[in-house]
Parts: structure tokens; sequence; C-alpha cells
């Protein structure tokens, strides 16, 4: 089995092609729910939304989130009626959220309404949301002071300096069923090209998740979101420099260094393969920019082919 820590769109289309290369039915994916957040009453998970939307092709692949053609005649309405919609849900992803939050009500826990929202999509992967408790993720910023990390993600467009990264109800926080396990007995471990702070970081934040990786036998790989300086999507790179990181690979590198076994960087960062070498770190350099179906298997490959490589 190969598990994948997951976070969204980076995380997603990696996916893609990862479930070309390897049976669906053998990944186990760990997905964020940091920036899980309520609208309108209703429990949206937008990590696990997206990676589900996506496996299931029904994800609108110029946003890489929410539902191809779907339309947002509720939120047009909301808004007649005064509420805020900065957060666009569209008709058809709201039945997910009623969905999700009817069965909240009844009792269920996050993980086993993933697993009914994914078998209802068709898919064959295994999906865990990182726990089952309710996580927040929580930004601290040089201008606005503390924000919830949709309100500094969606509504602020990120415009804000990150000083600092909390995960409220974190200490409460279990990993979800499964997920040790998986991780224990995984033939390997891959870490997708996800915000190492905000995706990834959560995730690593769970008591007991981080010892596992560092206790796996299952070798650990990870992909670099950060591509010649930049990020291919969101707000990665600057966090990485306002928290005091090297905004490249060796900078990912050292967040993970305490299990990681391969690191896959981009051909434009070749340079950083020494000092990534340097903490203890394979490093690998391939394309890692997946702007078509190919580029997604063939970094998928890339990532599983590495697993042989150590």
């Amino acid at each position: 089995m190969i598990v994948v820590l997951a976070g969204g769109v980076g995380a997603a289309r990696f996916l893609e092609g990862l479930v070309r290369v390897v049976p669906p039915k053998d990944i186990f994916v760990v997905v964020n729910t940091g920036d899980d957040e309520e609208f309108f009453g209703l429990r949206v998970c937008p990590d696990f939304d997206i990676i589900t939307y996506t496996l299931a092709g029904l994800v609108d692949p110029e946003k890489g989130w929410g539902i191809k053609g779907d339309t947002f005649n509720c939120l047009d309405m909301l808004s007649r009626y005064g509420y805020e919609t900065w957060f666009l849900l569209g008709d058809r992803d709201l039945a997910t959220h009623i969905h999700r939050t009817h069965l909240l009500k009844k009792g269920y826990t996050i993980f086993e309404i993933a697993e009914d929202i994914r078998k209802r999509l068709g898919i064959e992967c295994q999906i865990a949301p990182m726990t089952n408790e309710f996580v927040k993720t929580k930004v601290i910023t040089k201008e606005a002071g503390e924000l919830d990390f949709q309100v500094y993600f969606v509504k602020r467009r990120t415009q804000d300096t990150v000083i600092e990264v909390k995960f409220q109800n974190i200490e409460k926080a279990k990993p979800a069923p499964g997920i040790l396990d998986a991780i224990e007995s995984a033939d390997g471990i891959i870490i997708s090209p996800s915000n190492p702070i905000v995706s990834i970081g959560p995730i690593l934040a769970i008591r007991g998740i981080r010892d596992a990786l560092q206790s796996t036998e299952a070798k650990i790989v990870a992909i670099s979101p950060i591509v010649g300086g930049k990020t291919i999507k969101g707000p990665a790179d600057r966090m990485l420099q306002s928290l005091g990181y090297d905004v490249s690979p060796v900078g990912v590198a050292e967040l993970y260094k305490d299990f990681l076994d391969v690191m896959i960087i981009d051909t434009i960062d070749a340079e950083c393969k020494k000092k990534i070498e340097a903490l203890g770190i394979k490093a690998i350099i391939t394309n890692t920019i997946m702007k078509s179906i190919e580029d997604k298997v063939n970094l998928a490959k890339a990532a599983v082919e590495a697993f042989k490589l150590i």
C-alpha cells in the first residue's frame, strides 16, 4: 500500500497521476482538515472535497476546485438576503456539505462520512481525514492579527504577511482510524506537493503521526511544491519566507528532514540537490509541473520509482 499525505489542488493533481500508476485500492490518502470551516451552518472540508471531486472526475479543471459546470444560484439568493458570499459554494457542491452536516448531526464521525462520500462517488482509494476532531488552522498576520485560515486564504486573498501559524484544538486530536496502521505497514509513503506549513503541517501536528513517520520501515518520498523560488498555486512561497524558511526545495526538506528519505525537485532547482543531500536526504531531479495528465503520470512514476532507489 502507498500512503499519501495530501493537501488540496496540488495533491489532487498528483493523485490523478498516481491512480494510473498504482491500483487505486492500494492507495491510502491522509487528507488535511485544518482548513475545514462552517458556512451557513454547513461543514465544509475543502481539501477533502477537492480530492474526491478530482478522483471522481467531477472537479472544475480550470479552477482545480468545485464541480465543473456548477451554478451559484443559492449563493446569489443568500447575497440578496444580506449574507457574505465570499466563499464560493456551488449549488451541486452544497449538496455535499448538506449531506455531510446531516450525517454529523446524526452522530457520524468525519471519518465515517468521508468513507460514505468516497464510496458514493465511486472512488476506490481509501481517503481518511487526518482526524475526527474539528481542528482549525489559524494564521497570525502582521496586518490583521489572527485570522481563520479561509478568511486569510479566500476572503483576504493571502494578502497578509503570516508571522505564525496555529492549529486550534490540535492537542485533542487523534489520528483518524487506520492512519497509524497504514503508515506502519505501508510499502511506501509520499508527501504530496502541498503547502508544507498549512496543508502537510496540520497532519504532522496530529499526535502520533510524526512519530509514526519516523519509526516506519517504509521509505518516504516528498515532492517539492516550490519550483524556481515560487509555488505553482497558493501562498506557500510567501509563508515560507515570512516564517523564516528558505523559499526553495531545501526549505521544504528542512521541514521534513527528521523522517524524509527522498525529495523530488524540479529540473529548474537542480542546484538545490547538494544542499538537500547534505541533510541526509536523496534528491531526484525531474519535471514536477503538472500541466497535462502525462505530466501527472510521469511524476507519479518518478515518486514510485524513487522507493527503489533508496
